[in-house]
């Protein structure tokens, strides 16, 4: 196993009162969406990608990532879907909401929230009333 001593993304974004550059925004949305990519090339979706499953491979300003809490992770055959109610809210798929069939796809929802919060210093869909986040994703 991996020692890895940057703490998670939210923690590294929070202590940046959530700003970083473009480029810094750029260069940790690619390093997810290649990790996204390479699981969902054996057919694996996280189903669970936000800030606090990632981790920070060191305390530098430019350390990189990994993926981890694989315990929601599903495997799916060509064409397979499922309809189980994973993940957590505010990055949720709309599909997972709705209880409508869905396959790995869900994790570039996911991936959007956090390229969206890693730009806007929020999240899209954010309330104290989980049933309003629940809506505003859906709508």
């Amino acid at each position: 196993m991996e020692l890895l001593l940057g703490g998670d993304l939210f923690t590294y974004l929070h202590q940046r009162k959530f700003i970083v550059s473009e480029e810094r925004a750029r260069v940790i949305a690619h390093q997810i969406a290649t990790a996204v990519y390479f699981m969902h090339s054996f057919g694996i979706a996280h189903r669970d990608l936000k800030p606090e499953n990632i981790l920070m491979m060191s305390k530098e300003e430019d350390s990189e990532i990994k993926l981890v809490d694989f315990g929601l992770t599903k495997t799916f055959g060509p064409g397979e879907t499922c309809k189980e109610p994973y993940g957590t809210l505010c990055y949720v798929a709309p599909e997972i909401l709705l209880q409508k069939p869905y396959d790995k796809a869900v994790d570039c929802w996911s991936l959007g929230i956090i390229i969206y919060m890693l730009l806007g210093r929020h999240l899209p869909f954010d309330s104290q009333d989980d049933r309003e986040i629940g809506q505003k994703t859906i709508l």
